[in-house]
């Protein structure tokens, strides 16, 4: 045959060639094989780490750099299960680039050993890869401006926003690596807001307005005359800026000012509990009274000056039309629900102008259009058909403040 007198013969040295040639072939080949073990390796080599890197990210900021190797190497060992792997080698390395920002960058290697490349005189090669995950945890102040009118006793509304404010309450609290990171304001409104008989004796109040006497005030205040309704001016010895003093009774609870989520969870809480449906529906005092406690003017002096690291955020929720509004200039009250309207937009436009980010909620019932424009953008307003969805989006609302990401 052909291929039996090729091998025999010898005019030529063509067997000796050939026989030379399949070294560098057959090399080649065990390359070949060994970079599809090392490739298999690398990929379940990266997924160990993705998750990693995940779930060390929660923690990573509370843990000391010894502790962090410890609890990478133990999560990405019980992921990589690879016997073929040796000399495993894990680094995590926690970093800042940027006040409010964090980089944790995890690498692994290892050794793995060759079966065809022993021939040229490698017994081993190293597999080796990375992840990256960058998060920001900015301080939050947050307020919620929550409507405690009387329709909200309807329709288990009240019932499921307790529910709700305290389960986001809960994942703010996680989020929370350590005291001054997250603070929340509660602000019950409805067409009054509750700061307190403790400030009676203050100067930025106005009781010519009700005429009331500062001994018998319950601690409520309603509009401040135009302009001032809408904006975040420091009272001074104008009483166009000044807060007019009103009655309420036992109708509304007292605004509670930013309050540490990491120390004072508690509180939050009970605030919430606390809160009772009643009265008529003025959703511009709500929101301006949620603008005021994140700042740092009278009476709510708790805000922080506006940093880079710094979120202010507000959370209006409200199951209604405005019904009712104070006209201090006219000293009447307004209930044109147009006119009240108007004073809502102001309000919305100054509060974010001022950088501070508007979630609205409208729950069952309210103007839809009204709510929709004030959020800071059409993903940040939530029309609520049923009280029951309350939670899911309160809980979507506190992992979008939490605002974990992974980039590669």
């Amino acid at each position: 045959m052909l291929i039996a007198s090729f091998f025999r013969d010898i005019r030529a040295n063509f067997a000796p060639i050939f026989g030379l040639a399949l070294v560098p072939i057959m090399g080649f080949i065990g390359t070949a094989v060994d970079y599809s073990r090392g490739n298999a390796l690398k990929v379940a080599m990266q997924a160990a780490l993705d998750s990693t890197g995940l779930m060390l990210s929660k923690d990573a900021t509370g843990l000391t750099p010894e502790q962090m190797k410890a609890k990478a190497t133990a999560h990405f060992m019980a992921l990589f299960n690879q016997p073929e792997a040796k000399d495993i080698d894990l680094t995590a390395v926690l970093s800042t680039p940027q006040a409010g920002s964090f980089k944790l960058d995890i690498s692994a290697k290892a050794k793995l050993d060759a079966r065809f490349l022993r021939v040229f005189g490698q017994n081993h090669f190293e597999v080796g890869s990375a992840t990256q995950v960058v998060w920001g945890i900015k301080r939050l102040e947050l307020a919620l401006a929550l409507d405690n009118t009387g329709s909200m006793s309807s329709n288990s509304k009240m019932t499921e926003l307790k529910k709700a404010a305290k389960s986001l309450l809960d994942i703010l609290k996680l989020a929370a690596k350590k005291e001054g990171d997250v603070k929340v304001s509660i602000v019950p409104f409805d067409t009054t807001v509750k700061i307190g008989k403790s400030h009676k004796d203050a100067d930025w109040l106005d009781f010519s307005v009700k005429g009331i006497a500062k001994d018998d005030w319950d601690g409520c205040v309603i509009d401040r005359s135009y302009p001032n309704d809408t904006n975040d001016a420091t009272p001074d010895g104008s009483s166009a800026k000044k807060f007019p003093a009103s009655q309420c009774g036992d109708d509304i609870v007292r605004a509670l000012p930013l309050t540490d989520i990491y120390t004072g969870l508690t509180t939050l809480k009970n605030k919430v509990d606390n809160m009772q449906p009643n009265g008529f529906t003025n959703v511009t005092i709500g929101l301006m009274w949620g603008w005021h406690t994140l700042t740092n003017s009278v009476p709510f002096e708790q805000g922080a000056a506006s940093q880079p690291d710094l979120d202010k955020v507000i959370i209006l929720l409200t199951d209604g039309d405005n019904t009712r509004a104070w006209d201090n200039i006219g000293n009447k009250e307004i209930t044109s629900e147009s006119a009240i309207n108007l004073r809502t937009e102001a309000a919305c436009a100054n509060v974010k102008a001022a950088n501070i980010r508007i979630y609205t909620i409208r729950v069952i019932d309210g103007n839809s259009t009204l709510l929709k424009n004030c959020a800071s953008s059409p993903t940040m307003y939530y029309d609520v058909q049923n009280a029951s969805q309350l939670s899911g989006v309160f809980t979507s609302i506190a992992q979008n403040l939490a605002n974990l990401r992974i980039a590669k």
